[in-house]
């Protein structure tokens, strides 16, 4: 009777590795194409942010993160000249666990989508 190899990993390899740039280019690229031209609506931005976060979580899935936990947030608010202060916290491993965002603004609105990449052990 052969036994099987252990195969499962405590760390992914390089290629599947959480990359924050190549994440924030995949947010960059979806948050212009679904906001350009966009004009805020205060009934309208909810659904938009759903949206956007479900485009952001499906393009994500396409790089091959499949041990990775996904938490993508999607603000929207209207561009009035203010200042937006954010901040999170997260308890992880530096070393697997990481985050990408980009921060798109127009004259009506501004969006900020971050993700949160934890690898699952």
């Amino acid at each position: 009777m052969e036994v099987a190899a252990n195969t499962h990993s405590i760390r992914p390899s390089q290629q599947h590795r959480f990359r924050p740039a190549v994440v924030s280019g995949c947010i960059r690229e979806l948050v212009r194409e679904q906001l350009s031209g966009e004009t805020y609506d205060s009934e309208r931005s909810a659904d938009l942010a759903q949206t956007l976060s479900a485009h952001i979580t499906a393009r994500l899935k396409e790089l091959g993160l499949d041990r990775y936990k996904l938490i993508v947030q999607v603000v929207i608010g209207e561009q009035r000249g203010e200042g937006v202060q954010m901040a999170s916290r997260c308890f992880w491993d530096a070393d697997t666990d990481s985050c990408a965002k980009d921060v798109y603004m127009n004259d009506s609105l501004f969006c900020v989508a971050a993700v949160f990449g934890v690898y699952y052990y």
